[in-house]
């Protein structure tokens, strides 16, 4: 298989150019052409030479995600389910911040972005690893997301755009969907750099936040980067004995070294860390998780980021009542802990990690009509 043109930084595209004794020029009209107009063939790319496009063509591909099924919830949260290359599929959610005083619509949205097809960490309570891993994203994969995402907003209609005067719509990414971003370190480091440069995505590093559940020794590879990633901590639990019930990373990295890595982590990048604690009945919601999940917060130096459980199909976990969700924050906020209560993102959409792609697997797997496994319509598939 080729290898995809997106996969390639601008310096490696300028040792090729130079190999084939083109002019520097050519490379800014490439990447022009990829990250500002977000060209999905090489024919539209009118300002490259045709041999040049034929050489491109012969050595490299351009690929670009399908969307294959969309879901749009009440709070304008967005939903999408791509198709790769190989068939596969992988989930982005496009998610507004809350509405602006006086009720003006969001002029901020934040794209969930994936990593890898499926997940082999199967913390017990996420969809994404249901049926197991499958494989790393490429970079290009990772990238073509949020390409994707802005060749979505630019075909809406004006009175349906979510930012109708913007050529743009994600302001910000969280490296949260599906699978775990630092077992796919490489393609997402070189990712996130092509993402953030200006001839790029041209997105600060520091609006681009990381999460893992835990992966101690990439925590501390994280910490030498020179771009300053904001990092989250997928926590859900602030004991050994928790994590353990539903997260199987932590037999590899329990608490004590994930706090150690996460320490090395804040003295070299003196940043605020987000510790992600999604609130389960009845297994992670109880008082007796207040004192350890602030005595962690304080000792990083974190705010405590809380989110209701989503509930999935086929799996026994359950949301807190909202009092209940409200006096956990409550708690927190008494000890001096600066946390959120994350409000309804979604819920109504599948809007947890992996709960759409497993959803259109199964269904395609029984037969069920193309037809009736997307909500776009059919010039749109």
């Amino acid at each position: 298989m080729l290898t995809d043109i997106k996969s390639l930084n601008r310096d490696e595209l300028e040792t090729l150019f130079n190999d084939w004794s083109e002019p520097a020029f050519r490379v800014n009209q490439l990447l022009d052409w990829l990250y500002a107009r977000r060209a999905t063939t090489w024919d539209s790319m009118s300002n490259l030479s045709k041999p040049l496009r034929e050489k491109l063509r012969s050595q490299f591909s351009l690929n670009s995600l399908v969307l294959t099924r969309k879901q749009g919830a009440r709070d304008t949260t967005q939903k999408f389910l791509w198709k790769l290359a190989d068939g596969a599929f992988i989930e982005s959610v496009l998610i507004p911040a809350n509405p602006a005083l006086y009720g003006e619509a969001s002029d901020r949205h934040t794209l969930c972005i994936s990593t890898q097809v499926g997940c082999a960490y199967g913390c017990r309570f996420c969809a994404s690893g249901l049926d197991g891993w499958k494989r790393n994203l490429g970079v290009h994969e990772i990238m073509d997301q949020i390409l994707a995402t802005e060749r979505w907003h630019a075909a809406q209609p004006k009175e349906e755009s979510l930012e109708p005067a913007a050529n743009r719509v994600v302001n910000n990414i969280v490296v949260m969907g599906m699978g775990e971003p630092l077992a796919n370190y490489e393609n997402l480091l070189k990712a996130l750099k092509i993402l953030n440069a200006p001839w790029g995505g041209g997105i600060g590093a520091r609006k681009i936040t990381v999460s893992t559940s835990g992966l101690a020794p990439q925590i501390r590879q994280l910490a030498k980067e020179p771009l300053q990633f904001r990092l989250a901590i997928s926590l859900h639990g602030a004991t050994d004995e928790v994590r353990n019930r539903i997260m199987p990373v932590n037999k590899k990295y329990p608490l004590t070294e994930l706090a150690a890595a996460c320490d090395d982590y804040q003295r070299v990048k003196g940043r605020m860390i987000t510790l992600e604690y999604i609130l389960i009945a009845g297994i992670n919601d109880s008082m007796d998780q207040i004192k350890p999940l602030a005595t962690l917060a304080k000792r990083l130096n974190a705010k405590v980021n809380l989110i209701p459980y989503n509930t999935v199909e086929g799996l026994p976990w359950e949301r807190p009542s909202e009092p209940a969700c409200e006096a956990f924050h409550a708690a927190l906020e008494k000890l001096n802990i600066t946390a959120t209560l994350r409000r309804e993102k979604g819920g109504d959409i599948d809007a947890a990690c992996g709960q759409l792609r497993l959803k259109t697997e199964r269904e395609l797997a029984t037969g069920v009509p193309s037809n009736q496994l997307t909500d776009l319509p059919p010039t749109a598939r």
